[in-house]
């Protein structure tokens, strides 16, 4: 009796993508060897595929086999053994050269004539133009779904892979964390080591849950699948998933990054207030350097002769400071408008849904009344020129509708997020002017005004418009000027302050 090794091998070590697994192959195998009486003395199992030559275990069974230690192979069907010319070559050198002296398979006859290796040749190419087509047909479907704006392979951190309808949708636990992730780094006062131990100690890990390195943060921050894109074949396609943050940030993200890398390979020291300020009487740039250990700030005097001279860079963050008290808001305060905002929305959201439900109802009710009109048009019932009057008509009443309930959704409301936003930011005030975080300063700043000037070592500076009406109203109250009675704020008219 001749000795046979057995060998059952599927391409992948997910089960539910092999049709017949490698259990079922060796049960199989076994039935079809105890009906021929053939001697299995060894099982080789692999789990690779054959498209490309260098499979360890099959491999390892063909030495075997040149050393004498069995001359028959027993598998499922030829594409098992070999797809690729080169492993398909060398089985069938085996045969010639007598090594194998029996090919055994379930599914395929084979015996070592001139004709049972031409048959075998057959197969193994059939083998290989199957795997070559596969590949083709794979490549045509990612060709496909990058067509319709999906990106293929696993979805990116923040993201899952909606394995039902091939989609990639929101990650319910991760999704908001990154998204955190970049308004964070865009705020500047992150480093990418403090910026991963941040986000971790927000609860930020890998799927594994793990910490993310600081190479998985920096290839978040800089792939555009977050904004709406991604990248497949190194060119850029608009994604239809939905975009976890908008371009801006993004684009702000990577200035970030690029800005931070060139002051780490030039060992540049940073200024907190640098780029900041212009200069008041020439309009030129208010740079820094450092003298006896004090960082001062003047301005370049690159345009025209300037007067303006030197300031230290406590005293600007002084002033600073105090610009960002004036527009603060106590806790009590604070608390207390949240609480008021809250409690309207409350009281208005059954009226605002009536509304909203009533101009749905309309809506429906013009296209019930649109699609009777249209059938009586084609019964003959009424004619033509009497079905386009009244089609207009109702048609027009419906857009109108619709635009109403689109406005609506828009614009009510709209104010009171950013409301909210803008009170808790204001309640920050208070302790980004007291602590002695410069950066956090100059940002807060940047957010509340635009263009501050320097002019005889003070700061100009002129607030937005919501900050405006919040200092106007800050120093009413601080200069006794509130009427009996207003011991508290009050009401701010937050859809007038918020507006563009």
């Amino acid at each position: 009796m001749n000795k046979f090794f057995l060998y059952a091998r599927k391409s992948t070590d997910e089960p539910d993508r092999q049709i017949l697994s490698i259990e079922a192959q060796i049960t199989e195998l076994k039935e079809f060897a105890k009906r021929e009486r053939l001697d299995i003395i060894q099982t080789f199992i692999e789990c690779k595929t054959a498209k490309d030559p260098g499979r360890p275990v099959f491999n390892e069974m063909l030495s075997l086999i040149e050393q004498n230690k069995a001359s028959g192979i027993l598998a499922w069907h030829p594409d098992r053994l070999a797809r690729n010319s080169i492993d398909g070559g060398r089985i069938i050198y085996l045969v010639d050269t007598e090594k194998i002296k029996k090919l055994k398979f379930p599914t395929f006859w084979f015996n070592p004539t001139p004709q049972g290796k031409f048959m075998l040749n057959i197969a193994f190419g059939q083998s290989k133009y199957y795997i070559d087509n596969l590949s083709e047909n794979v490549k045509r479907g990612l060709r496909q779904k990058v067509r319709r704006g999906e990106l293929p392979g696993v979805a990116p951190t923040g993201y899952i892979n909606d394995k039902v309808n091939h989609k990639i949708v929101k990650d319910p636990k991760r999704f908001h964390l990154v998204k955190k992730l970049f308004e964070l780094y865009s705020t500047e006062n992150y480093s990418l080591k403090d910026l991963r131990n941040k986000i971790t100690d927000l609860g930020l890990l890998s799927r594994n849950n793990k910490i993310l390195s600081v190479s998985n943060i920096q290839a978040i921050l800089s792939r555009p699948f977050y904004y709406g894109a991604f990248i497949f074949n190194n060119e850029l396609y608009q994604g239809s998933h939905k975009p976890m943050i908008s371009k801006k940030l993004f684009d702000k993200c990577q200035e970030v990054m690029k800005t931070k890398a060139r002051k780490t390979k030039r060992g540049q020291k940073e200024y907190a207030f640098r780029g900041l300020l212009k200069c008041a009487e020439c309009g030129c740039s208010i740079t820094s350097e450092t003298q006896k250990g004090h960082n001062y700030y003047r301005c370049t005097k690159k345009r025209v002769p300037c007067s303006q001279k030197y300031i230290r860079e406590e005293l600007l963050a002084e002033q600073i400071s105090n610009i960002i008290q004036k527009v603060s808001l106590n806790s009590a305060w604070a608390d207390e408008m949240i609480e008021n905002l809250d409690t309207d929305e409350k009281e208005n959201a059954q009226a605002k849904f009536s509304f909203a439900q009533n101009l749905k109802n309309e809506i429906e009710n013009c296209q019930n009344r649109l699609d009777k009109l249209l059938d009586a048009h084609l019964e003959g019932i009424i004619s033509k020129d009497e079905y386009l009057a009244k089609k207009e008509k109702i048609l027009n009443q419906k857009i109108e509708n619709e635009q109403k309930l689109t406005n609506f959704e828009q614009k009510d409301n709209h104010w009171l997020k950013p409301a909210k936003k803008f009170i808790l930011e204001a309640k920050q005030a208070q302790i980004i002017a007291l602590r002695g975080n410069f950066s956090e300063k100059k940002n807060f700043l940047k957010k509340i005004g635009s263009n501050p000037l320097l002019r005889e070592r003070e700061i100009l500076f002129t607030p937005l418009k919501a900050w405006k009406i919040l200092l106007k109203f800050n120093n009413q109250a601080r200069a006794g000027k509130k009427q009996k009675g207003e011991d508290r704020p009050k009401k701010l008219n937050y859809p007038l302050m918020l507006r563009d």
